[in-house]
């Protein structure tokens, strides 16, 4: 028997058959997956509470030959993150969370460093960071993850070196600033100060930092509505789609 034992994170669960679940389950090692437990809604024994949605659980699965499903064996519960079940917004971010790594991460491509910022943000949500700093510091890091980051270093448009001395103007298209004597800020072009520019280029450049106090002190609210309205429009253009999750956290 060709089994494996991974640390996962259960993004969802569907009732499959009388008695089984069909589990979606971004592992430490090899992405994300899906597999069966059989009998998992008939006997707890060998999934003692461990395949609730966002639990981080030690799965151990087989994968069937010629098969995209797996056949999970067992699981043990590691962290329940039981304050995402009594917070709403807690929820309703941590599915938006799930959402994005799903959408920068089909099934089967493995990045750890992914994995491991779900679970650094899951754990952020217990906290006491306001959940629109930690929206932004996710977004930021996933989708250079994903491999969109912002281009920060030169305008896209003349190309001189961007030094973060002036105000900045983000465009979705080219996926990175441009100068102002190259672009006026508008709407569609939003501004960015110096210093939220900088921030941002440093919480993409940093996946894996503790979303936690060392990056909130970043984050004053005028930098941060800059921030935002830059990264809505750099994840719609680069994903082709709004989240559905998206509308649960207006």
């Amino acid at each position: 028997m060709n089994t494996h034992i991974s640390e996962s994170i259960i993004t969802r669960t569907w009732e499959f058959g009388e008695t089984d679940l069909l589990v979606s389950f971004f592992t430490t090692d090899r992405g994300r997956l899906k597999g069966v437990a059989k009998g998992a809604r008939k006997s707890s024994r060998r999934f003692a509470n461990c395949l609730d949605s966002f639990c981080l659980t030690r799965l151990e699965y087989e994968r069937k030959s010629g098969r995209e499903l797996y056949f999970l064996h067992s699981g043990k519960l590691i962290h329940g993150f039981p304050e995402l079940r009594t917070d709403f917004h807690a929820l309703s971010l941590a599915s938006y969370m799930v959402e994005l790594a799903e959408t920068l991460f089909p099934l089967g491509v493995s990045e750890q460093r992914m994995f491991l910022l779900l679970k650094n943000a899951f754990l952020a949500l217990g906290g006491h960071m306001r959940k629109e700093e930690l929206r932004v510091l996710f977004e930021a890091k996933a989708l250079a993850l994903g491999g969109y980051s912002i281009n920060f270093e030169r305008c896209c448009d003349c190309g001189r070196r961007y030094a973060a001395e002036g105000r900045a103007v983000f465009k979705q298209k080219k996926g990175g600033i441009a100068c102002l004597k190259c672009e006026k800020e508008s709407a569609r072009l939003p501004g960015l100060d110096p210093d939220a520019a900088r921030g941002l280029d440093q919480i993409q450049a940093t996946p894996l930092t503790p979303l936690g106090d060392s990056q909130k002190a970043l984050l004053t609210e005028e930098l941060m509505n800059e921030m935002k309205k830059v990264l809505r429009l750099h994840l719609s253009y680069s994903l082709g789609k709004e989240l559905k999750t998206a509308r649960y956290l207006s």
